[in-house]
């Protein structure tokens, strides 16, 4: 078996690739953490939170969406519940699993949160880019999520922006078009 290397252009982009990944979720974090006591990964919960039916998802499928393993989520859940911005109560589906809900001062916390995490998300990523080059980045993502998320469970409340339903949603916390790139 022959060894096969990266192409001198494949690993100039796969570095610049790690970079982006490493250094975009600290920006954001960054600014979530100064300017709304949150962190990313609590930002995210809130926001999937907030598009679910009733504000409300099992522990798992909230886990699934934000990429989280069951007790990474539930200790984060802990710290927004000690804050009141998250409630657990039992699933009235399956009494074996847990909800999670969004309260209302969780969601009073996402939309004043959400305008500063939308401008972070402009300025670093879509103001120094032109419309084709966000297009080939939507092409560019959905073709590597296909492979590592096949099932689209991280992607599944969101559509392309060239909708026509999109076009006519209302800016909202929680939706694509407010709270995420």
């Amino acid at each position: 078996m022959s060894k096969q290397w990266l192409t001198s252009e494949q690993l100039t982009t796969w570095v610049r690739l790690v970079a982006l990944v490493e250094l975009l979720p600290g920006a954001l974090d960054s600014q979530l953490r100064r300017d709304a006591g949150l962190t990313h990964f609590e930002y995210l919960m809130l926001a999937m939170l907030s598009e679910a039916p009733g504000r409300t998802l099992r522990m798992t499928a909230l886990a699934a969406r934000t990429n989280a393993t069951l007790p990474r989520l539930s200790h984060a859940v802990r710290r927004l519940e000690d804050r009141d911005l998250v409630e657990r109560l039992p699933c009235p589906e399956d009494r074996r699993a847990t909800n999670a809900r969004l309260t209302e001062a969780g969601w009073q916390k996402l939309v004043a949160s959400a305008p500063g995490h939308v401008a972070t998300v402009r300025h670093h990523v879509f103001e120094v880019l032109s419309p084709e080059q966000v297009a080939q980045l939507a092409e560019i993502t959905d073709a590597i999520l296909d492979r590592l998320d096949p099932e689209g469970v991280m992607t599944a409340p969101y559509q392309h922006p060239t909708t026509p339903a999109d076009a006519a949603e209302p800016d909202r916390p929680g939706s694509s078009r407010t709270t995420r790139p």
